[in-house]
C-alpha cells in the first residue's frame, strides 16, 4: 500500500479539502488537510481513506476527545481528527518513513500540539484508553487486534474501522462485536468495506 512519490492535486472529501504542500487552496475551500506531495500512504482518494474521513464528520464526540489513528500513514485521519477539535490524537505506524512522513504532514498542518507520532505497534500503547481509534488497516490486523482495540477505547466510545476486504467483512465485524461493540454504519465500497461501531458503556476494560 505504499504511495511515495505521488504527486496530485487539491481536492475534497466530505466537509475536508486535502491540499499538497506548496499548492495554494482552491477556492471554496474546506477544512485544509495539508500533506506532503511525497509521502506514505493515504492521499485521501482511495476509497477506505475518504470513507474514514467522511465518518469521522459525523462523529457526534470528536471535538474534545482523544483518538488513537491506528496504522497513521500519511497522519491524514489523525489530523483530520486534531482538525475536527480533537484535543489529543496518536498517530502509531510500525514502518519508520511512514511515522516520518506523518510527523511533517502534522507539521505542514501546525497540529503539533494536539497530535503526536509514534513508529511501534499497538502493543506499546497498552496501558492508554481513547474516546475513538481509528484503524484503516488489513483485516488479518483487524483480526489478531480486535481485543485489543475494544479494551483501548473507553466505553460509549468510537471504532471507525476501514481497509476491510469486502470478503473478510462478516468475519471482522463479529471480531468486534464478540467485544462488546455495536454496527452504528457501513460503508460497502467496489473492494473495501468500512464499519462505525460503538463500544457499549457497560462493557469494561479488559
Amino acid at each position: 500500500m505504499s504511495n511515495y512519490g505521488r504527486i496530485f492535486t487539491p481536492f475534497s472529501i466530505g466537509p475536508f479539502t486535502i491540499i499538497p504542500e506548496g499548492e495554494p487552496a482552491p477556492q471554496p475551500c474546506g477544512i485544509p488537510l495539508i500533506l506532503g506531495k511525497k509521502g506514505a500512504f493515504g492521499s485521501g482518494e482511495h476509497e477506505t481513506t475518504a470513507a474514514c474521513l467522511e465518518f469521522m464528520a459525523t462523529l457526534p464526540t470528536m471535538a474534545g476527545s482523544t483518538v488513537l489513528d491506528l496504522g497513521s500513514g500519511t497522519g491524514i485521519l489523525a489530523i483530520a481528527a486534531g482538525r475536527l477539535g480533537a484535543s489529543h490524537v496518536v498517530a502509531i505506524d510500525i514502518d519508520q518513513a511512514a511515522a516520518d512522513s506523518c510527523t511533517e504532514n502534522v507539521r505542514l498542518n501546525g497540529i503539533e500540539g494536539s497530535v503526536i507520532t509514534i513508529c511501534g505497534e499497538l502493543a506499546n500503547l497498552a496501558e492508554s484508553s481513547f474516546d475513538i481509534i481509528l484503524a484503516n488497516i488489513y483485516a488479518d490486523i483487524h483480526l489478531a487486534l480486535a481485543g485489543s482495540m475494544a479494551a483501548m477505547t473507553r466505553p460509549g466510545g468510537y471504532l471507525i474501522l476501514s481497509g476491510i476486504p469486502l470478503q473478510d467483512k462478516f468475519d471482522v465485524t463479529q471480531s468486534f462485536i464478540r467485544q462488546g461493540c455495536e454496527m452504528l454504519d457501513s460503508r460497502i465500497g467496489e473492494d473495501y468495506a468500512t464499519f462505525v461501531m460503538r463500544k457499549g458503556a457497560e462493557v469494561e476494560n479488559i
